[in-house]
């Protein structure tokens, strides 16, 4: 069979065993998989074709479980507007949520003992504006004109079987922001005559993302502390204590009650 023949071979997929269709084969490492079931991967996988049949079998049985965490999953706080980090905060656990389906998204649901770090960036660049004369020459305003565009992005870095991290764009579209004709730098005499410096990071929306971002940071880095002070805790042997209610001596249980009559002791 010519390699023309070969293009249009029927395969059919090493997961479901249905048929794949002439652009719709996703190369594994020993097999073939359908674009059915490569969209039941996890979001933030991106290690396919050095996957094998097998490996994507596991994953497969993984966010059928995952599914079920999902289901389970009480929203107690979210951060963001289109892509959103919700916290179930009595649970110990998180999910990106890109979509308003969350069933059918199946975001992966990550203990916070998972998270290893977040990182907020800002991706900023600066270009300026100008107008053209007659004669087809590009000449600066005055004062100069400048557009920024600004793309917020937060990184949060995890332990886990299938992925690293998950990294996502705060903002839908770029912010842009114009100077529109303010000063850039006033200088001495326009900081006599009260002419302010020109900030693009004073705009709503830059103010907003970063907010965000930062929001979303602050939060997973409190939650990692706390997972660090909470398995240093575990790890430290406790001390017998009297029980102000019984007066037994006893050493405190998972609950820091006494093992004697239940009642909470004094840390």
């Amino acid at each position: 069979m010519g390699l023309f023949g070969k293009l249009f071979d029927k395969k059919e997929c090493d997961i479901c065993g249905g048929e794949i269709g002439l652009l719709g084969n996703r190369k594994l490492e020993d097999g073939n998989l359908c674009k059915h079931c490569a969209k039941k991967l996890s979001y933030w996988f991106d290690d396919r074709r050095h996957s094998t049949v097998e490996d994507i079998r596991q994953q497969l049985a993984y966010r059928e479980e995952n599914s079920k965490k999902v289901e389970a999953f009480n929203i107690t706080r979210t951060i963001g507007r289109y892509i959103k980090v919700v916290f179930d905060e009595d649970n110990r656990k998180l999910m990106v949520v890109r979509t308003n389906d969350i069933r059918s998204e199946n975001p992966d649901v990550i203990d916070f003992s998972q998270i290893t770090g977040c990182d907020f960036d800002i991706d900023e660049d600066r270009s300026e504006e100008k107008r053209r004369l007659d004669d087809g020459r590009e000449v600066s305003y005055n004062p100069p004109r400048y557009t920024w565009n600004y793309d917020f992005y937060v990184t949060i870095r995890v332990n886990h079987p299938y992925f690293d991290d998950m990294r996502f764009q705060l903002n839908s579209s770029t912010v842009y922001v114009e100077s529109e004709g303010a000063l850039i730098n006033p200088g001495i005499l326009g900081t006599i005559l009260g002419q302010q410096q020109f900030n693009p990071r004073n705009h709503p929306d830059f103010i907003e993302y970063s907010e965000m971002g930062n929001e979303i940071k602050q939060a997973l880095v409190q939650m990692r502390q706390q997972e660090r002070e909470s398995t240093i805790a575990a790890s430290t042997p406790k001390k017998p204590v009297i029980c102000p209610m019984c007066r037994a001596t006893t050493t405190p249980d998972s609950n820091g009650c006494c093992e004697y009559c239940g009642s909470p002791l004094n840390k």
